[in-house]
């Protein structure tokens, strides 16, 4: 449909295009959930339960990069002490629909946002269209950016220090599969949420509501929240604190970085729609310059 079309649609012409719009949005999450409720072996056992598991690629990883900074076997993870029961009698079912879904959602949100960006280009001005122009293609990287860091670095170094954390050695580990699926899922949809950051300071930097002098005036600010933020989030351990306050800092720097030549940007247009502007005299006509 021409943005001109779109123009002349009446409201509840709009409500109707929209309408389909969020019906191919949530039906392509439904076939992908589909897809993931089918593959029931590869979701739970290589995607989902495997981060409690010694041999995942995090862990190996660790183990190492330990013995070649210091020829030790200090960073290796031998075992996870905790095992996973479930404790109600739809509990294993309903998080294998819960599980389905959110991995859904996470395979199909580049086109789900894409068919709401459909929707929404249209009413932009030229200029805001142009401005914007990418989004899709940024806010599905960094929103996948942020669930392979939430999955391969937040969530299994939490569970390490969870599972290891005692009160007493008489006290077993036994975690309920809903825990353990509630924790997966908020900590990997959170960072990648928390990455959309440049993406947010990009448009109100746009629309003209912040500007660098006011991030870099914040700044200090801004750390403390990250910090807040990450300890709602996710586990109540120091250590996944810190570490998903890492690249929320490291965003923020860079959010200013884009602030900074969105300013130099319009500022540079600004002078030279400046200079293209007639100038008006209102002296005296025979003294009137050439």
């Amino acid at each position: 449909m021409s943005i001109k079309q779109e123009q002349d649609m009446s409201f509840l012409d709009h409500l109707e295009e929209l309408r389909w719009h969020l019906i191919r949005a949530f039906a392509s999450i439904f076939v992908f959930s589909i897809i993931a409720f089918l593959s029931k072996n590869i979701l739970f056992h290589h995607i989902i339960l495997a981060p409690s598991r010694s041999d995942f690629w995090t862990y190996r990883m660790f183990c190492e990069l330990g013995q070649y900074l210091t020829g030790s076997d200090a960073f290796c993870i031998e075992e996870l002490p905790f095992i996973l029961q479930s404790r109600q009698v739809t509990g294993q079912f309903m998080m294998h629909v819960q599980s389905s879904f959110v991995v859904g959602l996470i395979f199909a949100f580049p086109y789900a946002f894409w068919e709401i960006w459909r929707f929404v280009a249209p009413g932009l001005y030229d200029e805001e269209r142009n401005a914007a122009r990418g989004a899709v293609f940024f806010v599905s990287l960094l929103f996948a950016l942020g669930v392979m860091f939430g999955y391969f670095m937040v969530l299994p170094i939490s569970l390490n220090f969870l599972s290891n954390y005692q009160l007493d050695p008489t006290i077993q580990n036994e975690f309920d599969i809903i825990s353990y699926i509630g924790t997966v899922t908020m900590v990997v949809l959170a960072c990648a949420l928390m990455f959309q950051l440049p993406v947010v300071i990009y448009f109100l930097t746009k629309a003209g509501i912040v500007t660098p002098a006011i991030l870099e005036a914040y700044r200090k600010h801004a750390f403390v929240a990250f910090l807040v933020v990450s300890a709602i989030i996710t586990p109540p351990d120091v250590v996944s604190q810190i570490l998903l306050s890492i690249p929320l800092v490291v965003l923020y720097e860079i959010s200013i970085v884009i602030a900074k030549r969105i300013q130099k940007r319009e500022q540079s247009e600004e002078l030279v729609v400046s200079k293209k502007e007639p100038t008006t005299y209102d002296g005296p006509l025979d003294q009137m310059p050439d």
